[in-house]
């Protein structure tokens, strides 16, 4: 039997005595009043905290801005309290997501985080992207916070809140929302907690809590968490752990009440990690032995690219300084981008995805402040509702780029030829500088460039040496933003109520990504030292995207009536009115201008006119400026139906809204558009959600269909994340249920379908094989950018003439004719795309006729599977509670299995690379409580069966070997915890 069946096996034996479920949980105090049946109604006599009846208590919600049991709100929605967050050990999004049907959670490649609902998440990369899931905390939307870092800690309850989301949230989303709304100060008494766990990889996790009332209207309430734990990942070269964790966090809240009616809270966050996080899990390749691609698309094996493929090989090759004039300096040369004994040749990645070999090991530290205000007072008729805020965070991370220990350069001759004659009175001495810069001691120590803001590196005495070349990159975020946000709501007698909302939100962030290696600082320095006689290098000795200033100022309007058209129905009309401002300063630098040696800044070269960053317009840019606005309207109508008070049907409309934004600057060779278009989707849902047996058993069910137009999805083109615009097709279907047939044993689970596909003609190039499948098609690898792209024949199979085209062109230059490209079809070969470019309109009709495609050949993308969209999820949970024989103490085992189904991880879904396989997390634990719960012991175990199964992929460019970055889920966890509260 497979494992799938296996596993379905086990879930439907749990749940043979219910349907698959919903949400869990005790009853929470609303953050704004009792809990009522909509706006303006008394709230129906069966809400009952009442848990010696039998059953789960009703969970209480604002997910409507109206504090509500969660099976009056016709939404697709999942709340848990705090403890259920303890009880099925979710204690941060990854854990999150594995309870939650149709959602998903990844790490990302840029030191951020995907959150999917139903298929839709973060495709869109760069600094211009608006988020599809939005993130509140307690109502402040947060627009690029380090949250999903964090661990949870002394929080009232989560809500997840399925499709697009305006007419009732500050931030509008396609995808949904997540809400964190903290605990509150308690004005009844002193109140304190605590815990203590301690696991394997020498984990300690600290919680604690601190209320203590001021008076009768005041209240202050404290509360942190401390992480540290020994990393996941070991490394084989050093025989140290990476991937560790060294955090903390604390919140305070301090809240008025100076009446029933009113509440102000003040709220501070402040969160700081620093430690050896690594961004990237693991990374695979099946090696191209040829270079033209560097990874071979047919599959992702535990290999390392061919580094003749990377950029720091090319611009160091005989080959490209002979092409670029510099043939001079081809002695110097570190190699040929045809030589078998590369520098990644032989190279050991071990085949465990918890297992590395690098010479650079990650560092990571990530700071967030959050402050909110929160105003709340009941005039009687309406309410009033003010939540203003500020955020602002920093993260700086840097990992090994290649996941690997690159050869020796000590015996490299183009090396050994600088360290003897490049001096001064010798036939090198015009790179004395190069060589005193970076080997100053011979090729046994290499010294290369820190990623850091003068773009100056090692030429400027930002130096780092090692024995080999560390190739690895850097990734730093500064953001801050202001929001304000205020609603009024009604509370009328009568059928008509109201919400009407408004929000101004100011955001600015500063972003840079870095990519450093030796042979790029031996480039700059080569090719700067032959025009300038020795006396300067080309600025930047790095690669560096930067964004200095990306600013995003948005206000909305929204609201929604409501009208109870009889006692059991009832009509919701919700219209948003959204205007985004958006502008960026960008540029991409890389060996652009000379730059004196010792020089403490290259601004004032690079700044200076002499470059264009800009190519799309006139003349030469110091930066690429970019400025869109965006503006559009967008509701929801709802009606729903109580056919009692436990059982109420409902059917929605909403049209979802996210803004567009802009490309980073590419050469036009590209062919990429400079913006990306606003995305929308109509979403139709239909539910239920139904409570039976006086709340023993809980079915809520949901139908959604979606029909997305100009979805933004991001591709890498020449180093470059671009984001291109497609429409899909979803639609799916979710259950939800909780099973208590007596007091001591629940039951929870949820299961999910989701079909995903894209609904119309897409023609994309897939980077990672730029032949389209086509057998008469030439993969290039261009020696001047180490980028791809294709040469194909006019007339479809004239293969003969695609590769004898290219032969004779390159046979002018000195380079090899076409070579069979291993995982493809179609043969490759060293060139130069825009040489082939002009040659193809002056002599291609002599061999019948060619063209050469700058981004490789397009596919029809047309009915693929979203990214990160498994078509099958669920999750099933069970606890026990055992009396103690009357004496107080209680014995509660629990066990959790969720079960992600397969997805893909890029839009080309091509096999086996793409895929991700479904994985099961199997989560238990025992807890012995003491009388009236005043302390606890627990024991646990996390992914008991030690899945190690990937949740994300990304596939990096084609100039540094198209290798895959994989992100994982974490490994088996296990420990036992102590705890009090009073």
């Amino acid at each position: 039997m497979r494992k799938f069946d296996l596993l379905c096996a086990s879930a439907i034996s749990l749940l043979a005595a219910a349907p698959v479920a919903a949400q869990t949980g005790a009853t929470t105090t609303a953050q704004n009043g009792a809990p009522t049946n909509g706006p303006g109604q008394e709230a129906p006599s069966s809400v009952s905290t009442d848990t010696s009846a039998g059953y789960a208590p009703d969970i209480v919600v604002t997910a409507q801005r109206q504090s509500q049991r969660l099976q009056d709100v016709p939404i697709a929605v999942t709340a848990f309290t705090a403890d259920n967050l303890d009880k099925q050990q979710i204690v941060n999004p990854v854990a999150l997501q594995q309870s939650l049907p149709n959602i998903t959670f990844t790490k990302t490649n840029f030191t951020s985080s995907s959150f999917t609902i139903r298929g839709i998440g973060d495709l869109c990369v760069g600094v211009t992207c608006d988020q599809a899931t939005a993130i509140h905390v307690n109502d402040m939307p947060l627009l690029a916070t380090r949250l999903f870092e964090s661990e949870f800690f002394d929080l009232e309850r989560v809500e997840v809140l399925r499709g697009p989301q305006g007419t009732l949230f500050g931030r509008n989303a396609t995808s949904g929302v997540v809400n964190f709304i903290s605990a509150k100060p308690d004005l009844s008494g002193i109140r304190a907690a605590g815990e203590f766990e301690y696991g394997n990889y020498d984990s300690k996790r600290v919680k604690a809590m601190f209320n203590l009332p001021l008076g009768n209207t005041l209240g202050l309430r404290v509360a942190g968490t401390y992480l540290n734990r020994d990393g996941y990942t070991f490394n084989d070269y050093t025989g140290n752990r990476i991937d560790g964790r060294d955090l903390y966090a604390v919140r305070g809240t301090l809240s008025w009440e100076p009446s029933p009616d009113t509440r102000v809270d003040l709220i501070g966050y402040y969160f700081r990690e620093k430690d050896n996080r690594s961004r990237i899990q693991k990374q695979l390749c099946n090696r191209d032995s040829t270079g033209i691609l560097g990874c071979s698309p047919d599959g992702a094996g535990f290999g390392t690219t061919n580094a003749n493929s990377t950029l720091a090989t090319i611009l160091t090759s005989r080959e490209f300084l002979t092409i670029s004039g510099a043939g001079a300096l081809a002695p110097f040369a570190l190699g040929s981008v045809y030589q078998a004994a590369d520098s990644f040749a032989g190279v050991t990645n071990p085949a465990d995805v918890r297992r590395v070999r690098i010479d650079y090991e990650p560092t990571y530290f990530a700071e967030e402040q959050q402050y909110t205000v929160k105003l709340f007072h009941d005039f009687g008729p309406v309410s009033l509702n003010i939540t203003g805020g500020y955020m602002e965070n920093t993260v700086d991370s840097t990992s090994d780029y290649n996941l690997a220990v690159e050869n020796s350069y000590a015996g490299n001759a183009g090396l050994n030829l600088l360290n003897a004659i490049g001096r001064p009175g010798l036939p090198g001495a015009v790179l004395n500088n190069v060589r005193q810069y970076l080997i100053p001691n011979g090729p046994g120590t290499l010294c290369q460039s820190l990623p850091e803001p003068t773009n100056t590196g090692v030429y400027g005495g930002n130096a780092v040496c090692a024995p080999t070349s560390l190739d690895f990159d850097r990734s730093y975020n500064h953001a801050r933003q202001y929001s304000a946000e205020a609603h009024i709501d009604s509370s009328f007698d009568g059928p008509f109520n109201f919400l009407l909302g408004g929000i101004y939100f100011d955001s600015k962030q500063e972003n840079d990504y870095y990519v450093n290696a030796f042979g790029l600082d031996y480039a700059t320095g080569l090719l700067g030292s032959g025009p300038t006689a020795g006396a300067a290098y080309l600025a930047s000795p790095f690669y560096r995207s930067s964004s200095p200033e990306f600013r995003l100022k948005s206000w909305g309007a929204f609201g929604e009536a409501y009208f109870q058209a009889t006692e059991k129905l009832k009509l919701t009309i919700g219209l948003r009115y959204n205007h985004d401002d958006k502008s960026v300063r960008a540029r991409t630098t890389l060996a652009n201008v000379p730059v004196p040696y010792g020089a403490t800044t290259a601004f004032p070269q690079l700044d200076s006119g002499a470059v264009d960053f800009d190519p799309t317009i006139p003349g030469n840019q110091a930066f690429a400026i970019g400025n869109v606005s965006f503006s559009r309207l967008t509701g929801r109508a709802v009606i729903d139906y109580k056919i009692t008070n436990d059982n109420l049907i409902y059917a929605s409309y909403s049209r979802g809204y996210k803004s567009g934004g802009i490309n980073p600057p590419l050469s036009p060779l590209f062919a990429v558009p400079t913006n990306f278009a606003p995305e929308s989707v109509d979403a139709f849902e239909i539910g239920s959600k139904n409570t039976f047996g006086g709340g023993a058993l809980r079915i809520n069910l949901t139908g959604f269909y979606y029909k997305y137009k100009d979805l933004q999805l991001s591709r890498i083109v020449a180093r470059t994340s671009v984001n291109d615009n497609i429409n899909a097709d979803i639609y799916g279907v979710e259950a939800e249920a909780v099973l208590s047939p007596i007091p001591r044993f629940v039951v929870n689970a949820n299961f999910s379908y989701l079909k995903t596909k894209v609904s119309a003609d897409r023609f994309l190039a897939n980077p990672r094989d730029p032949s389209g499948g086509r057998s008469d098609a030439v993969i290039i690898k261009d020696i001047t950018n180490a980028s791809n792209c294709a040469v194909v024949p006019t007339t479809a199979g004239n293969r003969a003439g695609a590769n004898a085209f290219v032969t004779a062109i390159n046979s002018s230059v000195g380079l090899a004719a076409p070579v069979a490209v291993p995982g493809t079809t179609a043969n490759g070969a060293f060139s130069i795309c825009s040489a082939l470019t002009a040659q193809a309109a002056a002599i291609g009709a002599a061999f019948g006729g060619v063209q050469v495609l700058g981004s490789g050949v397009e596919v029809n993308v047309r009915g693929n599977q979203l990214p990160n969209a498994p078509t099958y999820k669920w999750s099933v949970g069970a606890q026990y509670t055992v009396d103690m024989g009357g004496s107080g103490w209680t014995v509660v085992p629990r066990a959790d299995i969720n079960y992600t189904g397969n997805a893909y991880g890029t839009i080309f879904n091509k096999n086996p690379i793409d895929r991700m396989p479904g994985y099961e997390v199997v989560n238990a634990q025992i807890q012995v409580n003491a009388p009236d719960d005043r302390f606890y012991v627990r024991g646990f175990v996390q992914n008991l069966t030690g899945n190690d199964s990937t949740t994300g992929m990304y596939v990096t460019d084609q100039s540094s070997g198209l290798f895959t970055n994989i992100f994982t889920i974490e490994p088996r966890r296990y420990g036992v915890a102590a705890g009090f509260k009073f």
